[in-house]
């Protein structure tokens, strides 16, 4: 199939114009603030912005916080998301098909509807202001359990049954045939739940107080209180340091991530 010059065209168009935030993030962020709102080619380069955000903020403190939340979401996630779909697909009974409808709603409600119950609930448990009061409400995820029992339903019944016959239990089955045949799936999956909590905001903003328990993104808030004035060369140098980590890794894992999404059917 023959690509048009004006397709190419249009795609590089969409492709700048979803760059320009970017761009402009990186050029305000290395130069002096009177640049912020000001092209200029021989505008002077400068560290100044990263090294004032740094001494205003434990940033060092909201990168392990936020790495020790995301991997305590995805690990959990990956364990009760597969041991579930597992079930549905390997030990199907009675109701299991309506059960499984009824994880499918929960899909077409927004998170935002049910802040107001989380933290009651979260409240009630006594955890507030911990790294587990962030991640409680996202420890299984009925899109994941949806994606893996979709990928497990395409694996050949024949390798369950040469596995038991080799005197497999079903974990055993679990681990040494159908995880493996799913890697692509939790590649994909992986990425998206590290991108969405490394960014979570709202409900983190919510349920924390203290800087021992704040991930990154509701630390960056400090750089933009209306009564301090907002300062956009501070404020773009403090989003790239929290974004630069997750662009460093698309960079490196470029084409991996885009393997495994096409292989796992994601869009």
């Amino acid at each position: 199939m023959t690509r048009s010059p004006l397709t190419s065209v249009a795609a590089l168009g969409l492709g700048l114009l979803w760059l320009l935030p970017l761009l402009f993030a990186i050029w305000t962020a290395f130069h002096p603030p009177e640049y912020a709102t000001r092209f200029d080619l021989l505008a002077p380069l400068t560290l100044e912005n990263f090294e004032r955000v740094w001494s205003q903020a434990p940033f060092d403190r909201y990168f392990l916080n936020t790495v020790m939340l995301v991997v305590l979401v995805v690990v959990c996630q990956f364990t009760l998301c597969t041991l579930a779909a597992y079930a549905f697909v390997a030990f199907p009974f009675r109701g299991s098909q309506a059960i499984f409808m009824l994880f499918l709603v929960q899909l077409m409600i927004m998170p935002e509807v049910l802040l107001q119950r989380n933290y009651s609930t979260v409240l009630a448990l006594g955890v507030m202001d911990t790294k587990l009061a962030i991640a409680l409400p996202y420890l299984a995820s009925a899109f994941g359990i949806f994606l893996f029992r979709q990928a497990f339903k395409t694996v050949p019944k024949e390798l369950e049954e040469a596995a038991r016959m080799e005197g497999s239990g079903p974990l055993q089955v679990l681990w040494r045939v159908y995880v493996p045949l799913a890697k692509p799936v939790y590649l994909a999956y992986g990425l998206v739940m590290v991108s969405y909590h490394w960014n979570n905001f709202l409900w983190p903003l919510i349920v924390t107080n203290s800087v021992e328990t704040r991930p990154i993104t509701v630390g960056l808030q400090v750089f933009s209180s209306p009564e301090q004035g907002i300062d956009w060369s501070t404020i773009c140098a403090a989003t790239l340091i929290s974004v630069g980590p997750l662009l460093i890794a698309f960079l490196i894992f470029q084409r991996q991530f885009v393997q495994s999404f096409m292989r796992s059917g994601i869009r």
